[in-house]
This record gives C-alpha cells, structure tokens and sequence, in this order.
C-alpha cells in the first residue's frame, strides 16, 4: 500500500469514525430535540389548553351561580355575555386540541368532554334562559343541580385529561434523560473507540512510514562519501512514494558511481596531462641558454631517459645535406663504452634509417632473446622494448632519439614522448643558428673593434691619416650598426628561424667586407710604417752622427740639438712599433713562444736597467724575490720583460720622490682565479710593481688599461706619453695567460699586479699564427729588440785611440747603397764615410745593374726593397743568376716590415736582412760581419 494511500486510509478511517460519531450525536439530538419540543409544544400546550377551558369553564359556572343569584339585570346580563364569550373560547380550545391530538386515549377523553360540555351546555343554556325568563328557583334549583352534576363530570374529564397529558409528559421527560444518558455513554464509547482505532491507525502508518524511513537512512549513513566508487543501494520492497524515494535513491547511487567513474576517469587524465607538461617544461626549462648543440644532445637524452624510465638511450644528429647526409651520435645515456649503439648511420639503413626515412615513431616490443644491451654492474640484461624516435623540423628529420627499458612503454610515455620531439626540433635548430649567428657575429665584434683601434691609432699619427680615420670610423661605425642589428636578428631568430638563412648569407658577405678591409687596413698600416720609418731613418743616422763627440765638429749646444733629434726619433719609434704590435694583438697575428727562463736572474736585470733612472731622479728602487720563487719558469722572455719594462717605465715616469718597489713571489691560485682562469699552469707568479707617485682616481682605472688613454689631460700635458703602455702590458698579459690589475689611490701612490703562469706546455689559445695573407706584423717581427739590454755599452770616451782603429774594419771598403729615398742614401753615405768606406749609390736595380757590369770592385751591397721599376727582390735574383756575384755580401733593408718579408729576402738572394729606421751600431756589427768573413 502506498504511502500516499496509508496516509488516505487512515485519515479516511479517522473522519469516518468522527462522521459516524457526530452523525448518532445528531439523531440523538434530534430525539431530544423532539421529544423537548413534544414535552415543550404539545404537551405543555395540551396541558396549558386544558388548564384554561377549566378556568373558562369555572369562571362560566361562576357567572351563572352569579346571575341565578346575586345579580341585578345588568350584571346577569353581563354575566351573560361573559358567559357567552366563554362558551365560545372554550369551544375554541376544545377544537384547537381535537386538531393536534394525535393519541387515541386523548381524542377519547376529549370526545368524552366535549360531549359532557355539550350536556353541560345544554344545561347551562336551560339555566340562562330561565334565569332571562324569570323562573321561579325550583326550576333554577333542579336545573342547577342537573347543571352541578354535569359541572362536575365535566371538570372530571377535564382534569383526567390534563393527568393523561401530564403523564405522557413525564413518560416523554422520562424517555428523554434515557436517551440522553443513552447518548452520553454512547459517546464516551465512540470516543473511546475511535481515539483506540485512530491510535492504531497512525501507530500503523508510523510505523510502516518509519521503517521504510530508517532502512533508508540506514543505507545513507552506510555511505562512505570519500570513496563514492561503490554506493549502496536502498532495498524496494513497496510500491508507494518512499518505494519512489528508493528507487531515485538508487538511480541517484548509479549516477553518483558512474559521475565518479567518470570523475575518477577525468582526474587521471588530467593528472596524466600534468604529469606530460610538468615534465615538458622541465625540459623546456632545460633549453634555456643552450648555445651548444652537443650539450643539448647530452642534457636531453639525459634527462628524457630517466623520465620515460629507459635504461639505455642514444642521440642523433643529422650532419651534412645530400648524399653526406648522416645521422651522427652526440650524446648517450648509461651507454657501454663504444659498444652502446651505431656512431652514425645513413637514412634507410637499418630499422633507425628507416624511421628516419618514414618520419615515424617505432616501437619494437617482441625482442629477441639474445638481445644484451642494457648493462649493470652485475652482467647484461635483455631490454623489453625499444622506442626510435624522428626529430621533425619544417618536414625535415633533423635528429634521431632511440630508447631501451626493461619494462613496455606506455600509452603515457609515448604521448610524452611525442609532445617532446614537437618542441626538439625547434630548439635544435634554433641552437644551431644560434651557434652559427654567435660565430659570426663574434667574427665581426672583433672586426669591428680591430677596426675602432686602429683607427683611432691611425688618427694619433698625424693630419694627412685623419681623413682615411675618418673613413674607417665611420665604416666601424656601420659595422656597429650592422651588429646591433645582427643582435636583433639574432633576438628575432629565435621566433622566426625561417629568416635565419637570409641573416647568415648577410652575415656572411658583411663578414667578406671586414676581411677585406681589414686586408686594406693591414696593408694600409704596413705602407704607413714605411713612409714613417724611411724618413725617420735618417733623422736617427744623422742624429746620431751629429751628436757623438769624438767626431762632430759642431759646439757642444748643436750636439744637445741633435741629442734631443735623435731621442725624439728613438721615442718616435717606440711609438710606432708600440702601434704596430697592439695592432698586432689585437687581429691576433703576434707570436708568442714559450720557452724556459731562469727567473733567478730577473731581479739583477731590473737593477742594471734601472738603478741609473732612479739614482737620476733621485728615489729608492727596491726589488724583493721570495725563495719559494721557482727558477726556471716557462714564458715568452721578451713578452715578459717587455711587461715590467712598462710597468717600471710608468712607475718612474710619475714618481717625483719616494721609492719604486718591485716585489716578486709565488702567487696563490684561488687569489688568481678571481681574475681569471687558471687551468693548464703548473703554478703562477705574482709580481707587484709599487710607486709613490700621483696615483689614479678610482673612475680612471679602468680608463688607463685602454690604448691612448692617461689618467687626464693635465697628467698628459705634464707627463707627456702616449697612453699605450699599459694598454700592451695587459694585452701581452692576456697572450701569457695572466692578467694586470691595479690598486690606486689619487695622491698616494699605484700598485700594479702581474699574475704570470709557467706554461711548460704552452697556451693553445695564443701564440698560433695564422698562416693566412699577409697582414700587420710588428717592425720587430724577425729581429725582436730586447726590452732590457743584456749588456752595457762601454763608453765611446773611454776607448782610446788604438781601440777605436781596431774598431774601424771598414776602411778602403767600396759598398753600394741602392735606395730610391736620397735622405736615405745621404745618411747612409755620410755614417759609412765616415767609418773610411767608399759609397757608391743606385736608385733602382738598374742602375744598380749597370754599375756591377762597369766591373766596380764592390765589397757589399746595401739593398732597399721597395724602389720603382725594379724592386729590391727581382735585383737580388738578378744579381744572384750571375755566378761571378754569388758569393757578393748583399744586406737588405726595408721599412715595409711584413710577415715573411726576411724569408723572402733570403730567398731572393739577401745575405742579411736589417729593417728600418737602421741603428747605425747594428748596421755596422752586421757589415763587419760580412767583410771580415
């Protein structure tokens, strides 16, 4: 029975019980109703009726004792009529009561008196009309007798009347309280009764409602809300409204279970799809400033393996296009040696080749048995599935990645795997044009501030450079703006890798054009060095001719003259070969040889170099060595010294009094290495040079190490210098391997610190020469002049007479001077004159030529290089084809000073080779040379 329908039946069973209760309360209440208004109505009204014809009939029966007695005319007559008017109500009555009796007793009793009243009328008629008539009171008294009896028959019945309705009256009042204790009982029953089947039918409807209700709240307390996977499900056993309510409990269950299923479902996917992009941009994260495509190979099979749970991986790249096309491993993961997969492979060859060729992942589960890749430490174990992967790019295979695990890959790998190769290739070739355009673009930032330098350098020279300066900074100035582009290409590649081909093939003519201009520079600078050096050669000759006292005939103040010119020339020339070899530095063609020197001797030479400049200005000049300072120390000697010599010669130039201090030890690697790296020395020498002189402000120190660069303009103006001292000194630094700093404070004096390493091995980075074009070689390429001398010239007064003959091999000696610059030949004449030689000159090989063939008893020749019409090196071969000349002293000399240029003289003829400006002591040592052999 539904609910619905209990709850019907029992408030249906309720409002009949109350409707059968209020139903017997109303007829009971009708019964009283009706049996009150028979007492009230008829029975009073009977009773009341009967009561007032007695009184009628009394008051008549009065009125005729009255009017047969006492009365006078007027009162009988009176009495008469009220008589009359009482006969006639009485008859009323009795009709009225003959109408609503409805018992037999009473209609009887009624008949009974009417018919006696009737008697008694009859009588009383008689009496009234002998009463009108005047009778005689025997008649009256007979009458009234008759009428005495009738009277009291009447009122007898009348008065048996008014009993039997009073007694049906009570029996009426009687049957009432009867009926009414009948209903008050009944009523206390019903009530009883229905409270009893109410009770039972809600106790029966709870009930039923209850444990319907508990077997469903029992079922939703037994519902684990944490694991809705399994919910359990209400048990229907009716098929009302709580049947309903279990039945949608259940539906609600089966939905529940299937939403978890689903949830559940969705949650593993979404924490697949997390555990994808976490680790995508893991390697993402990786990419990040990788400029090394090698080491992406490395850093990705390194951190992909561990993530798809290979044992084993391997990394190809593709290298080369066409029929060179191959895929060459880079990088492996928990490889055996050489035997850890193919080094390359071609596309085709093998399952990998073709892979690559279809542009397909493979996965190969069903491996043979005798298939030992994986190694451990224990032996060799048999992979369970191999996955070879392509690098796609634009279209293109650009690499190969193949993974073994000793487990299947999963569905999940294999996405993860797939969604990594999508970005790899991107990266691979945003690595290799990353690498390419950093080249290329490291290429043209050295050519751009090889370009800077020099021409600032060349500006420094002299007014008739300046234009061609002009020229070149304002092409550096193109080239700066070409890199600031080639860096927001460089930026731009990255998002556009499309465009990186155009870029490259800019780059690369834009690189074509530094190279040839820096061809022209190179060439530019040689031709600069010979127009300099050739003037200057004979200022210095002559300067020196002029300034020696033993054979100048000018006063003492013309000697200070040319003293001061060929000091000027001197200086002149430390400029232009200090010029030449950072420009030598800087497009890398200075050569560096390390060799062995005994630093033992160091401090000895800085004395002998020195004492002399610090006694003239009058401070002290310390040198300390520590003891652990090894002896043998391997370095370029030249380099080396060349450093100090600056380091002292900047020291002194600013020191006006105190001391200079030169403290040499042993220096410790970690204090060097902040500085700079200290990979491949077998140890390291710290040297500080010290001074009391005027200092540097902290904002010029970094100032001072740049080329042309002092402290001020005021330290300019007073010092004097050029500002490429320290400049050379840290550049010669940087090819040893070391490194300078200073520690200065304005007005108390400079410190500057030599790191230095013993490279017994050498430095791969720096002393290779490039064996390219010629280009800008120092002045003192193959005949390097030592930066201290290793000797003291004895002073030319304190030779005497006879020493200086035996000084003089040259007398009666015919040499021929073949230069094409008369300054030259006018110097050269002079000098060698006056050592008692015999001049004969030539401007060019033909002249020279024709003077060999007059049969001239030459001893030697001097031969210029760059001459017009013939050249020194076509002379020389010239001369040489003649088998009478083969043994003829030929010296060559030239300011054009380039790389090989002594080798080329040798091998055109040359016995010797002397570059420009010529020192007059060394182009005699080398003529004494020659004429006494």
């Amino acid at each position: 029975m539904g609910f619905r329908k209990k709850q019907m039946v029992g408030f249906g069973l309720i409002l009949l019980f109350l409707a059968i209760l209020l139903s017997f309360m109303m007829v009971t209440l009708n019964n009283l109703k009706s049996s009150m208004t028979e007492i009230v109505e008829n029975r009073y009204e009977k009773v009341q009726a009967s009561m007032e014809i007695r009184q009628l009939f009394s008051r008549s029966d009065r009125e005729i004792l009255f009017a047969a007695n006492d009365a006078n005319k007027e009162e009988r007559a009176e009495s008469l009529e009220i008589i009359n008017e009482n006969h006639s109500l009485i008859e009323s009555k009795i009709a009225g009561l003959s109408g609503s009796l409805q018992r037999v007793k009473a209609k009887q009793l009624l008949k009974e008196f009417e018919t006696q009243y009737a008697s008694y009328s009859i009588t009383e008629a008689e009496i009234i009309q002998k009463i009108k008539s005047g009778n005689s009171s025997d008649v009256l008294s007979n009458l009234m007798d008759d009428q005495r009896e009738k009277r009291k028959k009447v009122i007898s019945t009348m008065d048996e009347f008014k009993d039997y309705q009073e007694g049906v009256m009570k029996d009426t009042l009687s049957n009432s309280k009867q009926t009414y204790e009948d209903m008050i009982s009944f009523v206390i029953f019903a009530v009883i009764f229905s409270i009893l089947v109410i009770s039972v039918t809600v106790v029966w409807m709870i009930r039923s409602t209850s444990k319907d209700l508990q077997s469903i709240t029992k079922v939703i307390k037994n519902i684990d809300f944490k694991n809705l996977s399994v919910v359990p499900r209400i048990p229907v056993r009716t098929t009302d409204e709580i049947s309903d309510i279990a039945r949608s409990f259940n539906d609600m269950a089966e939905s529940l279970e299937a939403y978890n299923r689903k949830e559940k479902d969705f949650t593993d996917k979404i924490s697949e799809q997390n555990w994808i992009q976490t680790r995508v941009a893991d390697i993402a994260t990786m990419y990040q400033r990788i400029v090394d495509v090698e080491v992406l190979a490395d850093r990705f099979i390194t951190r992909l393996a561990p993530m798809m749970g290979a044992s084993i991986g391997a990394f190809y790249l593709k290298r080369g296009e066409g029929e060179d096309m191959r895929f060459v491993k880079l990088a492996s993961f928990a490889g055996d040696g050489e035997d850890s997969g193919r080094r390359e492979f071609r596309m085709g060859e093998g399952l990998i080749g073709q892979c690559a060729l279809e542009k397909k992942l493979k996965v190969i589960d069903d491996i043979p048995e005798d298939f030992h890749l994986v190694t451990t430490g224990l032996g060799e174990v048999n992979p369970k599935s191999i996955v070879i992967a392509p690098v796609v790019f634009e279209d293109e295979v650009v690499a190969m990645v193949e993974l073994a695990s000793l487990e299947a890959f999963t569905k999940l790998q294999k996405h993860f795997l797939n969604q990594v190769l999508d970005t790899l290739g991107i990266t691979i070739n945003n690595v290799e044009g990353r690498m390419e355009i950093e080249r290329l673009l490291q290429e043209s930032q050295a050519q751009t501030e090889e370009l800077q330098a020099q021409s600032e350098e060349l500006q420094s020279q002299s007014e008739e450079m300046q234009a061609q300066s002009e020229e070149l900074q304002t092409q550096a100035e193109e080239l700066r703006m070409i890199n600031e582009q080639l860096e927001e290409r460089n930026r731009e590649t990255e998002e556009k890798s499309k465009e990186l081909q155009v870029a490259k093939q800019n780059l690369e003519k834009q690189a074509e054009e530094l190279k040839l201009s820096s061809k022209y520079k190179s060439e530019f600078m040689a031709n600069m060095s010979h127009e300099l050096r050739t003037p200057l050669n004979s200022i210095l000759i002559l300067s020196e001719m002029l300034s020696d006292p033993n054979d100048s005939k000018l006063t003492e103040e013309q000697q200070e003259f040319a003293r001061v010119i060929n000091s000027s020339g001197q200086d002149l020339l430390t400029l232009i070969n200090d010029i030449l070899d950072l420009s030598k530095v800087e497009v890398g063609k200075l050569e560096v040889v390390f060799d062995e020197m005994n630093m033992s001797e160091l401090p000895e030479l800085l004395h002998r170099n020195f004492d002399h400049v610090a006694k003239k200005k009058n401070i002290d000049f310390i040198i300390e060595k520590d003891k652990n300072v090894p002896d043998i120390f391997f370095t370029d000697e030249q380099r080396f010294q060349q450093i100090l010599k600056n380091l002292l010669s900047n020291a002194f130039k600013f020191t006006e009094k105190g001391y200079v201090s030169v403290q040499i030890k042993k220096a410790d690697e970690e204090n060097v290495a902040q500085w700079i790296q200290t990979k491949g020395a077998s140890n390291w020498v710290e040297i500080k040079v010290k001074d009391t002189g005027i200092g540097i402000s902290k904002e010029k120190q970094k100032l001072i190490f740049e080329a042309f660069q002092q402290g001020d303009g005021a330290t300019m103006r007073k010092y004097g210098g050029t500002g490429l001292g320290l400049s050379i000194c840290r550049e010669f630094a940087k090819l040893l391997g070391g490194w300078v700093i200073v520690d200065s404070e304005e007005g108390q004096g400079s410190t500057f610190t030599l790191f230095i390493p013993s490279m017994p091995e050498g430095f791969k980075n720096v002393g290779e020469a490039i064996a390219a074009s010629p280009e800008v070689a120092a002045a003192n390429h193959d005949e390097p002049a030592a930066p201290f001398d290793s000797h003291v010239e004895p002073d030319a007064g304190m030779m005497d007479e006879e020493d200086r003959d035996k000084a003089k091999p040259f007398c009666n000696k015919t040499v021929l001077v073949v230069d094409d610059d008369h300054r030259n030949i006018f110097a050269l004449k002079n000098a060698l004159k006056h050592e008692g030689m015999e001049i004969l000159t030539a401007e060019n090989g033909y002249e020279c030529l024709e003077l060999l063939e007059k049969g001239n008893d030459i001893d030697v020749i001097l031969m210029d290089i760059m001459m017009p019409g013939m050249d020194g090196y076509e002379t020389m071969t010239r001369i040489r084809e003649q088998s009478k000349f083969e043994n003829l002293p030929i010296i060559a000399l030239t300011a054009k000073a380039m790389k090989g240029d002594r080798e080329k003289c040798l091998k055109a003829g040359a016995s010797d080779y002397v570059s420009k400006p010529l020192k007059l002591d060394q182009l005699l040592s080398v003529l004494r040379v020659w004429l006494t052999n």
